[in-house]
Parts: C-alpha cells; sequence; structure tokens
C-alpha cells in the first residue's frame, strides 16, 4: 500500500517521526511526504528532519503567509497535483493546521481514502481556525485515529457511530515521540538557568491577534519572571513581530525558537509550563509537569479532569495567581490517558491490515 502524507508544521513533523519509523517497522507499507512550507523558518522546519530522522519530504511546496483562505486555497491546488502524479492509496493527514484540511479535501475530491491522526479533539470554540480544521478533516476521512477515549466520544455525538468510517482510539503519538527521544534530550545552546524555571509558549492567533489580551499575559509574563521564577520563553517570529507592534517589553529570558530535542531538555527541567499551544500542554503531561494554558477552551480535557492542567485564559492576574500557587508541583499519569507509547505501532498495524 503507498501512503501520501501530508505536513508542514512543528506538531505534525514530531507525529510523524515516530509513525513513519512504524511504517518502516511494519513492512509493507511505502510512504511519500509531502512538506507544504507551512512552517518555514530553518529553526522551526528543517531542524525538526535533522534531529527527528524524518525522511526527507519527497515534495516540499513552499506554502506559507497570506489568509488561512489564500494559504488553504493554494496547498489544496499544489498537493492535489502531487497526488494525481503520485496515485497514493491511502493519504495521511495529521492534526489540525491548514495543511491538515488542504490534504483532505484535496484526497476526498479525488476520492482517495483519508486517515486522520489526532482525529475528535474538539475545543468547542469555532472562531478558532484549528477548531474549523479538525472538524472538517473528521468528515472526510474514512480512518479516524483518535488519541483518547474523550475524542471518541466526541465522534459518537457528531454521530459518527452511524457513519461507515473506522474510530479507533490508538493512543497519542506525540507521547511514543517524547518517550523515544528523552534520552536524546540537549541543552539549547548558551543555556544556564538552574533547574524550577516556567517554560512558556506563546504563539496562538487569539491571544497574539488581539492587544488587550497580548498585553495581559506579556504584563503576567514580566510579573512572574520578577516574583516567581524565571521565564523561559522561545518567542515565535510571529508573536515577536505582534509584541514589538504592540509597542510591549519583554522582560523574561526570550530565546529563539527550539528544536524538539532542546523543548524536551527545557520540560524535563522547568518547574511549571505556562502555554497557549495544544501539543505542549500534553507534553507537560508527559514529563509530570503541572500546566497552565493561556486560553479559554481546550482540547485535552482530561488533563483539566486529572488536575494537570488549568485555564487560566489571558486573565493577568489570574495567570500570575495560578502559576504561583502551581510552581513546583509534580502530575503523575496514573491512567495511560495516551495509549502508553505504542500509538504508532498500532496505528501502522491498522493501515496494513486495510
Amino acid at each position: 500500500m503507498s501512503i501520501l502524507t501530508i505536513i508542514g508544521a512543528r506538531p505534525q513533523f514530531i507525529k510523524a517521526s515516530v509513525v513513519s519509523r512504524a511504517i518502516v517497522a511494519q513492512g509493507g507499507l511505502s510512504e511519500i511526504i509531502i512538506h507544504t512550507g507551512q512552517h518555514f523558518d530553518a529553526n522551526m522546519s528543517d531542524i525538526f528532519f535533522d534531529q527527528l530522522g524524518i525522511p526527507r519530504p519527497n515534495y516540499k511546496l513552499d506554502i506559507h503567509g497570506g489568509s488561512h483562505g489564500e494559504m488553504t486555497g493554494r496547498m489544496l491546488a499544489e498537493v492535489e497535483q502531487v497526488m494525481l502524479k503520485e496515485k497514493p492509496d491511502r493519504v495521511l493527514v495529521y492534526g489540525d493546521t491548514n495543511s491538515t484540511l488542504a490534504g483532505a479535501l484535496a484526497a476526498a475530491k479525488l476520492h482517495i481514502p483519508v486517515a486522520h491522526i489526532e482525529a475528535g479533539l474538539r475545543s468547542f470554540n469555532m472562531c478558532m481556525p484549528e477548531e474549523v480544521n479538525r472538524i472538517l478533516t473528521d468528515q472526510v476521512s474514512d480512518i479516524l485515529f483518535c488519541p483518547t477515549k474523550t475524542a471518541v466520544d466526541n465522534l459518537a455525538r457528531e454521530g459518527f457511530s452511524d457513519k461507515p468510517v473506522q474510530v479507533l482510539n490508538v493512543g497519542d503519538v506525540m507521547q511514543d515521540s517524547a518517550l523515544f527521544f528523552a534520552q536524546r534530550a540537549t541543552a539549547p545552546r548558551g543555556f544556564h538557568l538552574s533547574d524550577g524555571f516556567v517554560l512558556t509558549t506563546l504563539h496562538r492567533a487569539e491571544n497574539t491577534d488581539d492587544p488587550a489580551r497580548l498585553a495581559a499575559i506579556v504584563g503576567a509574563l514580566n510579573t512572574i519572571h520578577a516574583t516567581v521564577a524565571p521565564v523561559v520563553l522561545p518567542l515565535h517570529p510571529r508573536t515577536r513581530m505582534a509584541i514589538a507592534k504592540a509597542g510591549l517589553s519583554l522582560d523574561v529570558y526570550v530565546v529563539e525558537p527550539v528544536g524538539y530535542l532542546e523543548m524536551i531538555w527545557l520540560l524535563q527541567r522547568c518547574g511549571l509550563v505556562l502555554t497557549d499551544s495544544g501539543g505542549v500542554q500534553k507534553e507537560a503531561f508527559f514529563f509530570g509537569k503541572t500546566c497552565v494554558t493561556m486560553r479559554d477552551q481546550t482540547e485535552w480535557v482530561e488533563l483539566i479532569d486529572v488536575g494537570a492542567n488549568e485555564l487560566v485564559g489571558a486573565d493577568q492576574a489570574n495567570i500570575v495567581a495560578t502559576v504561583t500557587r502551581r510552581h513546583g508541583q509534580k502530575v503523575e499519569d496514573q491512567h495511560q490517558l495516551y495509549g502508553g507509547g505504542q500509538a504508532a505501532e498500532r496505528i501502522a498495524q491498522y493501515l496494513s491490515s486495510r
């Protein structure tokens, strides 16, 4: 069976690293990789291929920038041309990016079956482009690889139990990757802080594109850095521009975007994770760290349920108070919420059996 895999953003590189390895180990499957170019900075794209051992993409489209509609439309057109040329038996997409939706739509219109890894997640906030992407991708996929029981339940409520599709709880490939690469983690170049810092990521449009939310978050980070523990912020280029445009000043430990192995190293040594990312919420859990999430909703509700994660929105006082209260607390995975690190193997086995 020939599989056409579509990736374009950092979380997808990480997920593909373990699934591609499982595909090779499984046998009977061949893989062609398209990199849409959605993440184009070398520190946020090429470095992941170098560090994670992902096969170099067969096609790199270099599509980035522009509005969501423009980017998705360009991807749709160019991905379709590759599909017409390669004629794969199945298309494999990851997560909830514009690359995900473009790949799924192109395949569906060409009547190529689609498998969606990380299916069934819902934030229930249709203002988030990621929510639109994941819902539409699920609708055109015939194999839905869910990372959690919550995701399976979401699909059941939406009527997928009555559709001619396969809904499978395989676990989360992000845990596979975290466990595999933990022993290879390396410090960011020039990093000199002691353990216990507050590891922060900030990039989601709902925060960076809203001046009031961004100002509140920057104020909270500066306060935490001064009163609780050093704040370490690998700064996304888009966030850097938004902060400058808003005339805000960061008084924290800012570093350039880091590779995955450096991110694992930081996760292993931090005292708390403060983020608006989806994936980082889980990565914090994989390494036993409490997470505080600067969003109003999360797809990973099971982390809220077990007390490993708290939502604080963009309220400056709430962010500071919650980080102060939770800093240094450990969490334990007592229920194997994400499959125990065997999701990629289950995915490859199932694809091989089709």
